[in-house]
C-alpha cells in the first residue's frame, strides 16, 4: 500500500463508497484524535515523524496500553495485532522489562562512558547468531544496516551494494524496485552504487552480476521481505546466493531486523546458512531504540580502535544505559526459545487459519508469511487493491482490532489463541463486508 496521504480511490464505485463512509464514521468516532493530530501539524509536517504511520484522515493518537491492548484519546481500546511492526513482541507492560528498567532508571540517564551491561548484552547477542563473532550497536535498523554496507565496502576495496527487489532495508535504504530507474520519486536513498536482482531468482541474480563480479563488495537480502510484503527467501535461493557471495568475493548480509524473532538465532539459525554480517533492530532493544550489526572478526575488526586506520563509530547513544539493559535482559528472560516458539507456531495457527477461513468464505483476501509475522493481501483488480485494504483497516479498528493499514500482523507475547481466533473471525467478517459492497457493483 502506499505511504502516501494521497486518496486511495477506487475504480469500483461500491468500495469507493465504502471507502467515504468509513472514512466519515472514523472521523465521528475519534474527535480527540483528530484535534490532536490538528494540533501536531502546527509544528510537525505531516502531523508526524514516521510515514510509514500515515492514515487518511489523519492517524489516532494512542493514550496508553497494556498486556496486548492498547487505548486511543478517545477511550477506545484495542487488541494489538500489528506489534509495532515486529518491534513490540514484549506486549505494552512487561513486568520483567519495567522492573529491569525502573532499576536502570534509579542508576542514572546517560552516562557518556561504558558500563558493564554493554558487555554483558554483546556476549548474549554473539552466543545466539552464528554470523556474529563480534559486534556493533548503533540506534536502529536503518543505521545498522548503513554501518554494515560500509564496513562491507572497506573491506573488501569494491564500491557496487546488491539489493533485492522488493526490499526496505530502512529510511535510508528503502523500496527497492527492479524497474526503478535512478531512486524513485519521494524516496531519500543513501547514495551508495545500487544494483537491484530479483529476489527468489538465484540464475537471473547471476546472470546480472556475472558482468560485474569483480565490483560488487556487499550483497544484502532479507530472509523474508518485511515491508515487502512478507515474501519468505526461498531456503535453496539463501544457500546459492552463500556460495555466490563467497565465489566472487562479495560481503552477504542478512537483514534480520525483523526475521530474528523466528528463532533465538534468526531465520539463519533455522536454515543453517551463515552470512558473513548480519543486522538486527526492533525489539532486541527492550523497548527503546536500538540497532546492531555483527560479523565476521576480520570485518569487525576494522572497528577496533587499537589498530590503526580503525573506522571510527560514534552514536551518543549506541550504548545508551537504560537500552543495554533493556535489551540484555529482555534477552536472557524474555526472547526465549521456547516463547519464540510459542509465539511463531501461534503465528503459523494464525496464518492457516485465516487462509482456510478466507478461503471457504469465497472472499478475495489471504495471508503470506511466517511464524508471527505476516501481511494480509486482497485479489481484487489492482486498481481496487488499496481502497478494499483500506475499508477493511477501518472496519478492523471498529471491532476492536489493531493492525496496519496495508495489511502489516506481528504478533505479541501477550497475544493468546483465544485472541487470535477472535481476530481470525473480525477478519474473516470484515472481508466479507468490503467483498459484498466490491461484488454489488462489479
Amino acid at each position: 500500500m502506499s505511504l502516501s496521504r494521497q486518496s486511495n480511490a477506487a475504480s469500483n464505485p461500491g468500495l469507493a463508497s465504502a471507502l467515504k463512509t468509513a472514512r466519515a464514521a472514523y472521523l465521528e468516532r475519534n474527535p480527540k484524535s483528530h484535534a490532536a493530530y490538528t494540533k501536531a501539524t502546527e509544528s510537525l509536517p505531516g502531523g508526524g515523524t514516521r510515514t510509514t504511520l500515515v492514515v487518511d484522515p489523519f492517524p489516532l493518537m494512542i493514550d496508553s496500553g497494556r498486556g496486548s491492548t492498547i487505548t486511543d484519546l478517545d477511550g477506545h481500546t484495542y487488541k494489538d495485532f500489528l506489534s509495532d511492526y515486529t518491534s513490540g513482541i514484549y506486549g505494552k507492560s512487561n513486568p520483567v522489562l519495567l522492573d529491569a528498567i525502573r532499576s536502570a532508571l534509579d542508576q542514572g540517564l546517560q552516562f557518556g562512558a561504558h558500563t558493564a551491561h554493554e558487555g554483558r548484552f554483546a556476549a548474549g547477542l554473539v552466543s545466539r547468531f552464528p554470523s556474529m563473532e563480534l559486534v556493533r550497536f548503533a540506534n536502529s535498523g536503518t543505521e545498522a544496516n548503513m554501518l554494515a554496507l560500509t564496513a562491507a565496502l572497506k573491506h573488501t576495496g569494491r564500491n557496487k551494494v546488491v539489493v533485492f527487489d522488493g526490499a526496505y532495508h530502512g529510511s535510508l535504504l528503502c523500496h527497492f524496485h527492479s524497474g526503478d530507474k535512478g531512486t524513485p520519486e519521494g524516496v531519500v536513498r543513501a547514495p551508495f552504487d545500487f544494483v537491484i536482482a530479483p529476489y527468489n531468482d538465484i540464475s537471473g541474480t547471476k546472470a546480472l552480476l556475472d558482468p560485474i563480479k569483480a565490483d560488487v563488495g556487499a550483497i544484502i537480502v532479507e530472509p523474508m521481505l518485511g515491508a515487502g510484503g512478507c515474501i519468505p527467501a526461498e531456503p535453496e535461493f539463501l544457500r546459492e546466493l552463500r556460495g555466490y557471495a563467497t565465489e566472487i568475493g562479495a560481503v552477504l548480509i542478512f537483514d534480520e531486523v525483523q526475521t530474528s524473532r523466528l528463532s533465538p538465532g534468526g531465520r539463519q539459525a533455522l536454515l543453517g546458512i551463515t552470512p558473513d554480517m548480519t543486522t538486527i533492530g526492533k525489539f532486541f532493544g527492550g523497548g527503546f531504540a536500538f540497532g546492531a550489526f555483527g560479523g565476521k572478526r576480520e570485518i569487525m575488526e576494522m572497528f577496533d580502535i587499537r589498530k590503526p586506520g580503525a573506522i571510527s563509530h560514534g552514536g551518543t547513544f549506541n550504548n545508551s544505559p537504560l537500552t543495554m539493559v533493556a535489551g540484555a535482559t529482555a534477552l536472557e528472560h524474555l526472547l526465549t526459545r521456547e516463547a519464540l516458539e510459542r509465539l511463531n507456531n501461534l503465528g503459523d495457527y494464525m496464518r492457516d487459519t485465516l487462509n482456510r477461513d478466507l478461503k471457504a468464505s469465497g472472499v478475495p483476501f489471504h495471508v503470506k508469511g511466517l511464524g508471527s509475522i505476516n501481511q494480509l493481501y486482497c485479489t481484487l483488480p489492482e486498481q481496487d487493491r488499496d481502497a478494499a485494504m483500506e475499508v477493511l483497516f477501518f472496519k478492523l479498528l471498529e471491532k476492536g482490532y489493531w493492525v496496519a493499514q496495508r495489511g502489516t500482523l506481528a504478533l505479541n507475547f501477550e497475544n493468546n489463541p483465544e485472541e487470535v481466533d477472535g481476530f481470525v473471525s473480525a477478519v474473516v467478517d470484515a472481508a466479507g463486508m468490503v467483498a459484498a459492497v466490491a461484488a454489488s457493483t462489479a
